[in-house]
């Protein structure tokens, strides 16, 4: 039998924020593409808070941001069985990364750090190790930090990048800026360094944006936790600006168990746009419409357990990270199919 490894980041069993580096990690687990069977679990690495995770193109590296207040990006080199061996760890510029992006030439690795708001940028030699530059400094060569707050007190007193893209035509990068309301602008120079760019989109206030999908036509789909919406924008590459299209909201599902929603990863896949929503424990469908690019609901499905904090596609099925639930999960076509017990898992990615 075939099956297809990923890697699954969490959170320290009791949950974000609590006490890391009590034996949570990076589980190596394997999908069955024929079934959406879940098995094979093992822990890879014992590694503080890894919540999130990316894989060098070759497969051989994997970089866990390590969300702890004195943040971390570790880089691990990957056997094939399943286990991780660590290469290197450094400073990620900032207070908790939350996001890490790799460029498509794979010879930089972008981190988003929540808590200080701040950008580093580390990058990579060849084969995907930490340059030397990088390991000198002890992180990032390049640390941009930001100012501004938005109207919700308790998540807005401050920037919080949570998520970092490039944006359509790859000549700039974007920061999605949850305490802000805005989409932060890079220009991306020789070798993957940056240089601020200003800002390509203010969000109505309050919005709190989180993460983005980048689709055909210079659109972006962005998700607005604090307001529970999905917002289309149109990318002017003239301008290296976005302005609004149009405005939804994420989910019409109920609350469970009286918690607020929130909505935590999207992803576009051809024609549909998936949006996981903490709270409501749902992944909504939204129909992508072939000429304009506009959404239309389309329905959506229970994530199989408690708070979906990020999910991928993967040979055809959704695998979701159920966090409170400690579950994960690979959904069919309209029901869950296949869950496998994880603690506090928080991020899937394939391993290649």
């Amino acid at each position: 039998m075939t099956v297809t490894r990923l890697w699954i980041g969490t959170y320290p069993a009791a949950g974000a924020g609590t006490p890391a580096g009590l034996g949570e990690g990076i589980w190596s687990v394997e999908l069955d593409p024929a079934t959406g069977a879940l098995g094979g679990a093992h822990l890879a690495a014992a590694t503080p808070a890894p919540s999130f995770l990316a894989v060098h193109p070759a497969g051989r590296v994997v970089y866990a941001a390590g969300e702890t207040a004195s943040g971390t990006v570790t880089s691990f080199a990957a056997g094939p069985r399943g286990e991780l061996g660590a290469l290197a760890v450094v400073s990620s510029g900032g207070a908790d990364p939350c996001h890490l992006l790799l460029a498509p030439d794979a010879q930089t690795l972008y981190v988003a750090n929540y808590s200080s708001g701040t950008l580093g940028v580390l990058p990579l030699d060849a084969d995907g190790a930490f340059t030397r530059d990088v390991l000198t400094a002890g992180g990032p060569v390049q640390v941009f930090a930001h100012a501004g707050s938005g109207p919700d007190a308790a998540r807005q007193d401050g920037p919080h990048a949570h998520f970092v893209a490039l944006a359509p035509g790859s000549a700039h990068l974007l920061v999605v800026d949850l305490g802000t309301d805005e989409l932060r602008r890079f220009r991306i120079e020789t070798g993957g360094l940056l240089t601020a760019d200003g800002v390509a989109a203010t969000l109505p206030p309050g919005t709190g944006p989180r993460h983005l999908a980048a689709g055909p036509g210079g659109l972006l789909y962005v998700l607005g936790e604090l307001d529970v919406s999905v917002r289309v924008l149109r990318w002017d590459a003239a301008t290296a600006t976005a302005a609004p299209v149009q405005a939804l909201e994420a989910t019409a599902a109920p609350l469970r168990s009286g918690r607020h929603v929130y909505p935590a990863h999207v992803v576009l896949d051809g024609d549909r746009l998936l949006v996981s929503v903490r709270g409501a424990d749902v992944v909504a469908t939204f129909a992508v419409d072939a000429a304009t690019g506009g959404l239309a609901p389309a329905g959506q499905a229970d994530s199989g357990g408690s708070w979906p904090r990020h999910f991928a596609r993967v040979d055809g099925w959704t695998v979701v990270a159920n966090q409170l639930t400690h579950t994960l999960t690979a959904l069919g076509p309209t029901t869950p199919t296949a869950s496998l017990a994880l603690p506090s898992p928080a991020c899937v990615v394939p391993a290649r």
